[in-house]
């Protein structure tokens, strides 16, 4: 019966590790979409979330199955626990780059960000894609040490934030309000897709160690 719920566990991981891959694709091509002006792109993006939903919704059964069939105590336990969160955090991920590309479709044929804002976002976008893929590594080895090292990537997403935000208040912004309304909230989806992908190696290291770290502390471990 171990045999079988350990085989069952790396299937899930495998499942989870494949949704947060496909939250990094899907970033990338609403970011792509963003820049370009390309309703095509963001059309897709839109679209293959239903996808998404599918694999959230095989997953969490995956899960409730392991909890009911096999009783898993200790760590088994907490592998299990941390995977429907993790099936959250994936899910939430490819929402917000749904996010990003409803807002390229909105303003289609116009582009929606301009100049620095445009590099900005460029950057975030890579900033972005790097994290889904750290993340889809961590799932599959389970490395503590390597799901803290998603801390940093993300320090420099919040550096970009408030990057966003210094040119938004400054008294040489032309763009108009629908602009910084937009802008605002383009750099929100961003973050939080980072915070996200942070949060599923806390989870990992959880799962290692028995010990959730403090959301600020990731690093350190």
């Amino acid at each position: 019966m171990r045999t079988v719920f350990h085989e069952n566990l790396d299937e899930l991981n495998g499942q989870l590790a494949k949704m947060c891959g496909r939250a990094g694709v899907a970033m990338k091509s609403a970011t792509h979409a963003l820049l370009a002006a390309d309703l095509s792109a963001a059309e897709q993006v839109i679209t293959a979330h239903d996808q998404m939903v599918g694999m959230r919704s095989d997953a969490e059964q995956a899960a409730f199955a392991l909890l009911a069939l096999q009783q898993p105590v200790a760590g088994d336990l907490r592998a299990v626990f941390s995977a429907i969160q993790i099936i959250a955090d994936t899910e939430r991920m490819d929402a917000l780059a749904v996010h990003v590309a409803k807002i390229a479709r909105l303003r289609y044929p116009e582009h929606t960000v301009y100049g620095e804002v445009s590099d900005c976002f460029a950057e975030m976008g890579r900033l972005a894609v790097g994290l889904g893929e750290s993340a889809q590594q961590v799932l599959l080895t389970g490395d503590p040490a390597e799901a803290a090292h998603l801390r940093e990537q993300d320090t420099s997403m919040d550096d970009l934030y408030r990057r966003l935000f210094s040119l938004l208040m400054s008294p040489s912004w032309d763009h108009g309000i629908a602009a910084a309304v937009d802008t605002a909230l383009l750099g929100r989806f961003y973050e939080r897709f980072a915070d996200h992908a942070v949060e599923i190696g806390r989870r990992v290291v959880f799962i290692a160690t028995g010990a959730l770290p403090p959301e600020d502390d990731i690093s350190t471990y």
